[in-house]
């Protein structure tokens, strides 16, 4: 009994020093910087400094460095309390782009919606919306992926196929129309185009998401996540003749 109970206390004990030296190591100013850590709070009350805690958490898991932050139980019990997710990621549904891991981020980071070709209809709508203004995330991340299995279709099949499948090809069609028969890379260049027409889906849809885009409440973008090296590029496209904004843009690199 005493060596059950000596047992008990020494792993306790060995618990509580990991989680000391964990939370020590992430307060060190050198070590933070070396692994491009952003504040969360930071990154939950200004989308500039959103948007650069996913690319640097990105950069992290394609040099192999991931972190795997806020995974732990505290973590966990505190979020049953609450949730405050510093970005709302609209992706693909395909099991090889999950975004807690592309872009290095845990439990409470996110706030997730997918489906094929990160189509959007109603129940979609009304997700993203919840998350602005209900839950306050001010970073929108229109998310593609290279070799997109729905975009390839909608080059492939005809309008209106048989099925449900026809919400998607339809809804994908006007990003193949525009490069078809003008480009050897036609898949490529319809998943970023693809991207660039659902930012702008957002960016218009009344009555909320376009009053608090334009009001500069948050942010809109895009991005293609590349399968073969696990990296996301920001497409430029979307970053341009953005509306007025209160939110500050200093001192975050890379902007």
């Amino acid at each position: 009994m005493l060596l059950l109970l000596a047992t008990a206390s020494f792993a306790q004990r060995s618990g509580q020093q990991v989680k000391d030296a964990k939370k020590a190591l992430y307060d060190d100013p050198k070590w933070r910087k070396e692994n491009y850590i952003i504040n969360r709070d930071s990154a939950y009350a200004n989308p500039y400094y959103a948007l650069q805690k996913l690319r640097w958490g990105n950069q992290r898991f394609t040099e192999g460095r991931s972190i795997h932050p806020r995974q732990d139980a505290d973590v966990i019990n505190e979020l049953a309390k609450g949730q405050q997710p510093f970005a709302t990621i609209v992706g693909c549904s395909d099991s090889r782009v999950s975004a807690e891991i592309l872009f290095d981020q845990g439990f409470g980071d996110l706030f997730v919606t997918r489906t094929a070709g990160q189509v959007m209809a109603q129940a979609s709508y009304g997700t993203i919306e919840f998350a602005s203004a209900a839950l306050g995330t001010k970073l929108i991340l229109v998310l593609g992926h290279s070799k997109c299995g729905a975009v390839e279709a909608a080059i492939s099949l005809p309008e209106n196929p048989p099925g449900h499948i026809s919400t998607l090809i339809n809804s994908i069609k006007p990003a193949t129309k525009r490069y078809f028969g003008v480009s050897d890379n036609l898949l490529e260049f319809a998943v970023r185009q693809n991207v660039i027409n659902q930012v702008n889906e957002l960016r218009e849809l009344e009555p909320v998401l376009s009053r608090m885009y334009q009001r500069g409440e948050i942010l809109i973008v895009g991005g293609v996540y590349d399968l073969a090296t696990g990296q996301v590029e920001f497409l430029e496209e979307t970053m341009v003749d953005l509306p007025a904004t209160k939110f500050s843009k200093k001192d975050i690199m890379g902007m």
